[in-house]
């Protein structure tokens, strides 16, 4: 979960007067989209077979932030549960068995980031490791793949997930699941890599989501911009925030962290943050607190 410095930090435009870089931005942003052929836009498609009736109550025990969808979005977010199960493998790690309880319930929490976007179900992710706990990674390895160290060798420490650009994430099954169950404390493990999964589904993690539109870019980087560079003073002063302060460390991980946020403490945010709520609710195509329906009235 530490993140990777990227070209992607150029693109993060703070304040006003920067025209040069949002015409270089445009730039890389309609290449990047060319290089990996925009699949984050293409339709998803679901099976056809019927989905086991268990999954819908490993759903609803392991993950109770669904039992606030309709039955519709329930049904949807299984659909999604199913073609990710399908095309994704996941492996324990360290003699931890795979059960359905594990992989519905993982599933279930990285797709109900996808249910208001068009941008397929991960099309780049090709495994996820499950360790039974919090694990140490192996000591002097450097793996710049990773959303990591950006080249810098530290001691290893405990982690609770990461993702990787290569199409892998990793995650601690008991984080997983005490992030699932208490869904209003902004700290969701799932959450938090598969937002970078969608960061860097374009091959870069830089805050720059591979769905945003176009036209949403100017705006988004210097809300983000803006935002980040709030958490980064409010970090350092010691003041309490409704954002994990772990945000500070980069864009990338800032957007990670708005994600938890934003679908775990909606009203929170919306009340501290209200334009970082509503960008994030045109995004994700969501409005968990309900709050953009109520100031349209």
């Amino acid at each position: 979960m530490i993140i990777v410095s990227s070209i992607g930090e150029f693109l993060i435009l703070v304040g006003g007067g920067a025209a040069f870089l949002v015409v270089m931005a445009l730039v890389q942003y309609f290449v990047r989209a060319m290089i990996s052929g925009r699949r984050w836009i293409r339709p998803v498609r679901f099976l056809e077979e019927p989905i086991p009736p268990e999954w819908a109550e490993i759903m609803h025990e392991r993950f109770p932030l669904s039992r606030q969808l309709t039955e519709s979005e329930r049904t949807r977010l299984l659909r999604y549960v199913q073609l990710f199960l399908h095309e994704k493998n996941i492996e324990g790690c360290n003699g931890l068995e795979i059960t359905d309880e594990i992989r519905v319930t993982i599933a279930a929490q990285a797709c109900y980031l996808l249910l208001g976007l068009n941008a397929g179900c991960y099309p780049d992710l090709k495994t996820v490791l499950v360790y039974r706990r919090a694990y140490i990674p192996k000591e002097n390895t450097l793996d710049q793949a990773r959303v990591g160290t950006g080249g810098v060798q530290r001691p290893p420490q405990a982690r609770l997930g990461e993702s990787w650009l290569h199409g892998t994430v990793v995650l601690s099954w008991d984080a997983t699941v005490s992030g699932a169950a208490n869904f209003r404390d902004g700290r969701n493990v799932v959450f938090h890599e598969f937002a970078h999964r969608l960061d860097q589904q374009d091959g870069v993690a830089d805050g720059l989501p591979a769905a945003l539109e176009i036209s949403s870019l100017q705006t988004w980087a210097e809300l983000i911009g803006k935002h980040h560079e709030r958490l980064k003073k409010a970090r350092k002063k010691f003041r309490r925030t409704v954002l994990q302060k772990y945000g500070a460390t980069n864009r990338a991980e800032f957007f990670a962290v708005a994600t938890e946020a934003f679908f775990e403490k909606p009203h929170q945010l919306h009340k501290k943050a209200p334009d970082l709520y509503a960008e994030f609710a045109d995004f994700y195509g969501r409005d968990p607190a309900g709050a953009l329906e109520t100031e349209t009235e």
